[in-house]
């Protein structure tokens, strides 16, 4: 149970507020490395009121016209459960760019979604989105960003050959920002996974994707800029290949491939800002295929810890005015049945610190949790009304 900090009540300069409701959830939208912005490359947009609408979401179409010949391997283990086992990488000459997106055509797909968000001031209005996917198995399995699905209540997939299916979820892993969908259908051209720990700078990288939500099977070409990039991503440090292949807005899960047509990287961001050219970024597939592995086998990656409650930054001065709030990290909601809830944690408690570290921001937060594992116990300041109470909290796994 949470017990007054330091047994004493301790008043604050600020009033804390009993709800969170007035603040903007923190949107995963943007990644910082430095001075360098990078964003992600979805395509949203919504419709206010009850009308169509769709959220951040979607999958590239596959490029061009050709064929791929070579399939991941598909085997079922003691469960069932499908596995994508990876391609060790082929040998020969290099491709043209021109044959690298021919044979990688058929397993990019694009992606659309819908999901009914709510406001305040607009209600109840749907959102859409668009971006990119690569396809795993022949039997339908894909693979794309998990911001690119996050919050969907509908997900469409479009292949090259202008067939659309409907996707369920298989599961997703939001600190890799990876996610597995899932379509039924058969025959399908598998991408060729390749090795990433085998790339160096100056090696060709060819983007696939869909730009713009509209702009299925577009290809751009450059080299690999830099490895093991680490980038900030709305406070979840990721480390990624850099690319000066051309990305935009749709691309977001759609593949980066290597000179003989082998899937490296899952595209997940660019930079952007004024003067900002060149600089895109994605998972290295090795990263990937581990957490794709785990998702198919468990529906989700194991170790990950589950604080038991939804977090919200609160970093801009007019929203502090507006509704009364000082900067920092707040307690959006609270899972039921939780060890959070148990320990008495609420909606609208501000995190002060984190196992003896103070926390302002999303990003001290999710540090201060990288040294911790499923198990551990560790002790919550949190801010309620003007007085600080502390609380122990043992880390739970997640498994979504």
């Amino acid at each position: 149970m949470l017990q007054n900090y330091q047994n004493n009540f301790q008043q604050f300069d600020e009033e804390e507020p009993h709800t969170s409701h007035a603040h903007k959830k923190s949107p995963y939208l943007t990644k910082k490395a430095g001075a360098l912005v990078a964003a992600l490359c979805i395509l949203a947009s919504g419709s206010i009121g009850y009308a169509a609408g769709v959220l951040n979401t979607a999958v590239p179409q596959s490029v061009q016209s050709g064929t791929q010949t070579t399939l991941p391997a598909v085997s079922s283990d003691s469960t069932g459960a499908s596995t994508v086992a990876a391609n060790s990488g082929s040998t020969g000459d290099a491709l043209s760019v021109t044959e690298i997106a021919a044979r990688v055509a058929d397993s990019v797909v694009e992606i659309t979604t819908e999901s009914t968000q709510y406001d305040t001031f607009m209600g109840q209005y749907v959102s859409e989105g668009a971006g990119s996917g690569v396809i795993l198995s022949s039997d339908g399995y894909i693979v794309t960003n998990n911001h690119v699905i996050e919050g969907a209540s509908t997900i469409n997939v479009t292949l090259r050959d202008g067939t659309s299916y409907p996707a369920t979820l298989v599961g997703t892993d939001s600190q890799g920002d990876i996610a597995v969908i899932k379509i039924d259908a058969t025959g399908l051209q598998a991408a060729t996974v390749g090795n990433s720990d085998s790339l160096q700078v100056g090696d060709t990288a060819v983007a696939v994707g869909n730009p713009l939500g509209q702009l299925g099977g577009t290809v751009t070409d450059g080299i690999i800029s830099a490895l093991d990039r680490e980038i900030d991503l709305d406070g979840q440090t990721m480390t990624l290949l850099q690319t000066n292949a051309a990305i935009n807005p749709g691309n977001s899960g759609g593949g980066l491939f290597n000179d003989r047509g082998e899937l490296i990287g899952i595209v997940v961001a660019k930079s952007s800002g004024s003067g900002i050219e060149g600089l895109g970024f994605a998972v290295p597939i090795n990263t990937a295929m581990d957490l794709v592995d785990d998702i198919m086998q468990y529906g989700y990656v194991k170790g990950r810890i589950d604080l038991g409650m939804t977090t919200t930054e609160v970093s801009s001065s007019t929203m502090a005015m507006m509704y009364g709030y000082s900067a920092g990290v707040y307690i959006d909601e609270v899972t039921p049945g939780s060890n959070a809830e148990e320990v008495g944690f609420r909606s609208g408690d501000r995190i002060v610190s984190f196992n003896g570290t103070e926390i302002s921001s999303a990003a001290d937060l999710t540090k201060a949790l990288s040294s911790c594992s499923v198990g551990d116990t560790v002790e919550i300041v949190i801010a309620r009304n003007g007085q600080r109470y502390v609380g122990e909290l043992t880390l739970e796994e997640a498994h979504a």
